[in-house]
């Protein structure tokens, strides 16, 4: 059974997806231990108390540097036994030392098919707003494995969500969210817990 750590800094949607996955069966392998916020306050932290998981907060700037941070951030997964990193919707970037001592084992979602729209600066709305301002008529999500590239891991599950002509960023992203990230991270993560990849 791998001990998973879910890292967010906003409302939890993604974790929620996870959760709900977790709770109807499809991650056997797999369990939700630990969820990291990057804020004290946000509302993923009352999702994962409401499924009785272990939450803790690690703010970027309670550290002088990141690689403060990123030694903080490795001893509370250490202290819990995690096996698995995933970033719902985590805003700070890993350093290299947390990315080292988790080869193949951090998971991200990324709210566009890479390599469009991605990298420095590609998050939360500006990647819909981006999409729109394009053109594009398809755009969707990918999840893929974290290395020191930004969004620049190997890619494990995509899927393409259609953009519909009056979309706004916020419409887009939702359905981005409805359509794709709330399916794809929750399989990636059972698929690596079973060792499918």
């Amino acid at each position: 059974m791998m001990n998973i750590a879910v890292l967010v800094s906003g409302g939890g949607t993604n974790l929620q997806a996870i959760l709900d996955s977790e709770r109807r069966g499809e991650n056997p392998n797999g369990k939700v231990t630990l969820v990291v916020a990057s804020k004290p306050g946000v509302y993923a932290l009352e999702r994962a108390a409401n499924f009785g998981v272990e939450t803790a907060v690690v703010r970027r700037k309670d550290y002088d540097s990141s690689e403060a941070f990123d030694a903080a951030l490795l001893g509370v997964l250490r202290e819990h036994n995690i096996n698995l990193v995933v970033l719902a919707g985590f805003l700070s970037v890993l350093g290299p030392s947390v990315i080292a001592a988790y080869p193949n084992r951090i998971l991200n979602v990324h709210p566009s098919l890479i390599p469009s729209f991605c990298g420095p600066g590609y998050y939360g709305l500006k990647v819909h707003e981006e999409a729109l301002k394009r053109g594009v008529k398809v755009t969707g999500a990918t999840v893929h494995f974290v290395n020191e590239v930004c969004d620049g891991g190997p890619i494990l599950l995509q899927k393409a969500v259609e953009v519909l002509p009056d979309d706004t960023p916020e419409t887009l992203q939702k359905r981005v969210m409805e359509q794709a990230e709330w399916k794809l991270l929750p399989k990636a993560i059972a698929m690596v817990c079973s060792g499918e990849v």
